[in-house]
């Protein structure tokens, strides 16, 4: 998968390519990421790509003019039809869905990330298809959720992870949180392993987690149920797990 990213801060991204899990799709040539900086394309020797915003206010908004030939830039890099994604917090929550849906749809992507007090919004008109938002908190520019969505989306390339199966365990897919996990010791501070996960018993074990993972997204988010849906079955097991905590 081809990404390109249009960002005033470059250096960031080295992160991506030079650590953990995403270092190693880009090792095994899984990935490729070019990162454009809209200074390039700015109009005078000092690099300015920002100015006072008309109608007053403070701070300073990105211009028009090199964010829209960085973006031109990024989409040849990246080359074919990709998608431009802006990273703003009017824009839509991201979950793990929409990242899916990326990766299937798309071999290319452009991710747009903006600072300051924004973009001028006709770059927005002109080349954005889609804005996201990775939380309802403000951050101080597009880089970090950019970098997240980045992390998330290499997770799921074929060949990026050691173990394939461990994707399917993880939280938000299928809808639920991840159920707990534990390791060795057997014991810690008085507090042991559930017996199941020791009996070797992996069609329990499956039931266990299953469960777990059901308990723990009622408890902790109980918003992604209501989307997501109940079965009879979960639904009388929830209702049961309920009564014993009263």
């Amino acid at each position: 998968m081809k990404f390109a990213v249009v960002s005033l801060m470059p250096e960031m991204f080295d992160a991506i390519r030079d650590f953990g899990v995403t270092s190693r799709a880009f090792e095994r040539n899984l990935v490729s990421l070019t990162v454009v900086n809209p200074r390039t394309f700015a109009e005078d020797r000092h690099g300015t790509v920002d100015d006072r915003p008309y109608g007053g206010g403070p701070g300073m908004v990105l211009k028009a003019e090199p964010m829209l030939a960085a973006v031109a830039a990024a989409k040849s890099a990246v080359g074919g039809s990709p998608m431009v994604v802006h990273f703003s917090p009017r824009g839509k929550p991201l979950d793990q869905g929409m990242l899916a849906e990326w990766v299937e749809n798309f071999d290319e992507m452009v991710l747009l990330t903006s600072r300051y007090e924004g973009l001028d919004e006709r770059v927005i008109e002109s080349v954005v298809d889609l804005e996201v938002c990775v939380g309802d908190f403000v951050v101080s520019g597009g880089e970090l959720p950019a970098m997240m969505a980045l992390d998330a989306l290499i997770r799921l390339l074929p060949g990026a992870l050691g173990d394939e199966s461990s994707k399917n365990d993880e939280s938000f897919i299928d809808g639920l949180l991840e159920y707990p996990q534990y390791t060795r010791p057997e014991t810690v501070g008085g507090r042991g392993v559930p017996e199941v996960l020791l009996s070797g018993d992996h069609k329990a074990i499956a039931q266990w987690r299953q469960e777990q993972s059901l308990i723990v997204t009622q408890r902790m988010r109980p918003d992604l149920l209501d989307r997501r849906g109940l079965s009879d079955q979960e639904a009388r097991f929830l209702d049961t797990a309920s009564q014993k905590l009263e």
